[in-house]
């Protein structure tokens, strides 16, 4: 829906939730910056959302508003110097990663998003179907439509390969979100991990960091899988943002009472790990990744990052 020209993605039919953005996406880049009148926009609205969730960008951390509030949890690198990263924020092992990426040849330069960079990381996308142990979204996508996607944000990204040779071996997209430099995606081929392409691409990431001005390196949310140990081995640390949920109608009220927001799309999204113990969250991975590699060897001969 639209209100004022502002783009609102509403999530839900029994219960409809609503975010001010076009997209997912959008919160990382875009404030809220007169909630009051949004509020009062979408309760006159023709067909209300049932609830409006919206967040604090880093490094607004303390709550500002009086709604009903949960804690957002995002992983984000405060930076002095590329210097000071390197010696005191880093970990010992991911620091010998780098090294290791660049003494085998890995070569991390910039890229733009051409036929050539596009056929490179469908190359990487179709390399294995499960990647940390789920289906992996970019699986089997044509060029058409890998090409489509990743151009409907290129006006906001940077983007840097890392090469080995002349072969596309991994990516990284950064984007400018205003408080602070936002890791869109990094990913690298399987083949080559023990050349550790994504630490090259990491600490390229923190040069441009630090070069650009920016405070924070954000990406995205903080996790206590494989990806979170290797954000924390990089020096990530775990931040806090206030979520706000504001009923817009009386379901929305009631809704929010009972927590039942968290039962929506939105919510299962984010919520079911609030709910779930980490033991029965961690037990419930490896059955997925389990249930997937046996899909995938009955089907085919694949390879699970």
């Amino acid at each position: 829906m639209e209100i004022n020209g502002q783009k609102i993605m509403v999530e839900g039919k029994i219960l409809r939730v609503a975010k001010p953005h076009r997209n997912p996406q959008d919160e990382w880049f875009d404030d809220v910056d007169d909630p009051e009148m949004l509020i009062a926009d979408l309760r006159n609205s023709k067909r209300s959302p049932d609830i409006l969730t919206f967040w604090q960008r880093l490094p607004d951390t303390k709550p500002k508003y009086p709604y009903a509030m949960e804690l957002d949890s995002i992983a984000a690198l405060p930076l002095r110097s590329y210097s000071y990263w390197w010696e005191k924020q880093i970990d010992r092992k991911a620091r010998n990663k780098a090294r290791k990426a660049e003494k085998k040849g890995v070569i991390v330069r910039p890229a733009m998003l051409d036929d050539r960079f596009i056929e490179g990381i469908i190359s990487i996308f179709n390399e294995t179907p499960i990647r940390q142990g789920r289906r992996y979204l970019h699986y089997g996508k044509d060029f058409e439509t890998e090409k489509r996607e990743f151009s409907r944000f290129s006006f906001r990204e940077e983007i840097f390969g890392a090469y080995l040779d002349d072969e596309l071996v991994g990516f990284i997209m950064l984007c400018n979100a205003g408080n602070y430099l936002f890791l869109g995606q990094i990913i690298s081929k399987i083949a080559h991990r023990d050349l550790a392409p994504n630490n090259a691409l990491l600490a390229k990431a923190v040069e441009r960091c630090v070069e650009q001005g920016f405070p924070y390196l954000v990406y995205a949310y903080w996790l206590d899988d494989a990806l979170g140990d290797f954000k924390r081995s990089n020096g990530f640390q775990k931040f806090d943002l206030p979520r706000y949920f504001v009923p817009l109608t009386k379901k929305g009220k009631v809704a929010l009472s009972l927590g039942l927001h968290r039962l929506s799309p939105f919510g299962l999204h984010r919520g079911w790990k609030r709910a779930v113990p980490k033991q029965i969250r961690d037990l419930l991975k490896r059955v997925r990744a389990r249930w997937y590699d046996l899909r995938c060897r009955l089907g085919h001969e694949c390879t699970s990052s």
